[in-house]
């Protein structure tokens, strides 16, 4: 398939994609879902690295224009979009297109915010390394078109990258850059050549001679390139780096409204956390006590601990499984024998309709490490049927032995267990092949991460109220404390931004009462302070998808049919669980307005 092939089939799928849906039953239907393919159709063409993971390929040999003139192109769109948008009563609209209208709003206002009001784009490096990264990636990793064609965009990409690091340099103000963060991309700018080296030289046979010709150049250029930011990130950015990387109670309050689209204010999340917190240490106590008992020096366990009691049989307990773990080089084999076990119980139990799309587990790419252990890498939108990655960092070659055994107890044989549920089967990757069938393209672009994130929580506590693993009490005890992990993340990302907690305070927080080993509450200490408003979408999400089932249970009575109601959860595609509810329940759906600050 040639280039203009390619054009062609990556302008058919956007617009078959995003004309799909239910029949225009209101004559306004129509003109939305004109919006709708405009946005699809113009914003991509700002953001082509994005585009591409998306699964649109029509701007596969390009990449984004992050100058300030870029930025300015881009809002410019975002507000003509935006006072269109703005022409849509609610009632002129099937109530599915109602929930696309919400998401598409809140998305160009949030857009909007974060390049006015937030400005990441002056102190937030991680932006420009990650699409450097991805440009790449994602015409490599997966097999969306043959093998020449793709390569042929990557050379051209190779040939652009430069000028968007050269930009990088100019839009970041090393004065407003948090150290963290520039430290952080200073370790990962190298992962790029990675990419090169690993994904693109070997394949160079498939191009023509002109075609290598171009990709030694570019090669050479790009490798010229990325010494110079190196340098750049060496010599300027990290010693000038003097940012806070603290939001503050007011831009944390606004990014969340963002982040989140949910009914629930900060303080809400703090104290529904805070109580769900008391009740999985609870029954984790509960657990530690039948798991320890009769055994030699195991700490005293009343009825009613105080403190002090429960903190050391929890420790003690929790401690019978932290020995059983992968060696140093072998989370990834580990990563696929779990994920093996997860898919044989899912089948066996007939919980979900399951993907006829393949997930592979694999390295986590050079330019994406530093932050998480673990995540999901789906396939965009508009590339069905392509792989899903469940991808594995290693542990770093500089950790000291100490420093590997501590992570290797935190993410032992029980906790890679419930990590690959969470990742994959049934969690995101499962979640999100069902979104992607879903006929609108908006809402699978405009993904909800407490829907996401909420859905992945609710699978780990799904598959060990189904009986996994039901002979070995201690993965019970290993999967509540991932689950106080979810918890703690929505509290500690308050801490962080709002309450200015530091580094000591954090980690005793970590270390302590969510029992993590201490290479995760340093890598979690680091997480908080990369992002913001992310980590909330766990507990949050997983309350909701918890809400929406107990009402569905409730609405069925004894007629309720658990693989039924997942199937029909996950058919909304992957909206805020505010909107999943209404869809499914009838009930109204709430049109966000203007964002305004939450106490």
């Amino acid at each position: 398939m040639n280039r203009s092939d390619l054009t062609r089939r990556g302008l058919a799928a956007l617009g078959l994609a995003a004309a799909a849906g239910p029949a225009f039953a209101l004559p306004s239907d129509a003109r939305f879902a004109a919006l709708a393919k405009r946005y699809l159709s113009e914003m991509l063409a700002l953001q082509p690295i994005s585009a591409t993971q998306l699964g649109d390929h029509r701007f596969d040999a390009e990449v984004d224009d992050v100058s300030a003139m870029g930025r300015v192109r881009r809002n410019a769109l975002s507000r003509s979009l935006l006072a269109q948008a703005q022409t849509f009563l609610p009632g002129d609209l099937s109530r599915e297109n109602q929930v696309d209208l919400a998401l598409l709003k809140n998305q160009l206002r949030y857009e909007l915010w974060t390049d006015q009001v937030l400005q990441s784009w002056a102190w937030d490096p991680q932006i420009y390394s990650s699409l450097a990264g991805g440009a790449l990636y994602s015409l490599m990793a997966r097999d969306y078109a043959p093998l020449p064609d793709r390569m042929r965009a990557a050379v051209a990409r190779m040939g652009k990258l430069p000028a968007l690091l050269a930009q990088a340099r100019a839009e970041l103000q090393p004065a407003r850059v948090p150290l963290i963060h520039a430290q952080t991309v200073a370790k990962q700018n190298a992962g790029v050549l990675a990419i090169v080296d690993e994904m693109i030289a070997p394949n160079a046979k498939v191009l023509s001679a002109a075609d290598q010709a171009q990709l030694a150049t570019n090669t050479a250029s790009l490798r010229t390139a990325v010494a110079e930011h190196q340098a750049w990130l060496d010599k300027v950015l990290v010693p000038n780096a003097r940012g806070d990387f603290r939001l503050g109670a007011k831009l944390y309050d606004e990014k969340l409204a963002f982040a989140l689209v949910s009914p629930l204010s900060r303080a809400e999340i703090r104290a529904a956390a805070q109580a769900a917190l008391k009740m999985a240490r609870s029954e984790l106590y509960d657990l530690s006590r039948k798991a320890l008992a009769g055994r030699p020096g195991a700490p005293a366990a009343p009825d009613a601990p105080d403190a002090a009691n429960e903190q050391k049989v929890i420790e003690a307990g929790l401690e019978l499984g932290y020995a059983d773990h992968a060696a140093r080089d072998g989370l990834v084999d580990q990563a696929r024998t779990a994920l093996a076990q997860a898919t044989a119980f899912v089948k066996a139990k007939d919980l979900i309709t399951l993907p006829d799309a393949p997930v592979e587990v694999v390295l986590m790419p050079v330019f994406n490490r530093g932050s998480a252990v673990a995540y999901c890498d789906s396939p965009g939108p508009l590339d069905r049927g392509q792989k899903t990655f469940y991808a594995v960092s290693p542990i770093p070659e500089d950790w000291t032995p100490v420093q590997a055994e501590s992570f290797l107890r935190e993410y032992n044989r029980r906790t890679l267990s419930d990590i690959a549920i969470h990742e994959a089967m049934p969690g995101h990757y499962v979640q999100l092949w069902h979104a992607n069938r879903h006929p609108s393209t908006l809402r699978a672009v405009l993904r909800s991460g407490p829907f996401v994130e909420g859905w992945a929580v609710y699978a780990e506590d799904l598959m060990a109220r189904s009986g996994y693993m039901d002979g070995d009490p201690l993965f019970r005890m290993q999967q509540l404390k991932v689950r106080i992990r979810s918890i703690t993340n929505a509290i500690l990302d308050q801490m962080v931004h709002v309450d200015g907690a530091s580094e000591a305070e954090v980690m005793s927080f970590l270390t302590v009462t969510a029992f993590q080993q201490e290479r995760e509450a340093a890598g979690k200490w680091t997480r908080a302070r990369l992002d913001s408003t992310q980590l909330p979408s766990y507990f949050v999400g997983v309350t909701e998808h918890d809400q929406i089932r107990a009402e569905a249970q409730r609405r069925a009575g004894a007629a309720f049919n658990l693989k039924a109601f997942h199937d029909q959860v996950l058919s909304f595609g992957s909206p805020p669980p505010r909107y999943a509810r209404a869809l499914m329940f009838d009930e109204p759906i709430v049109q966000a307005g203007p964002i305004s600050p939450r106490p």
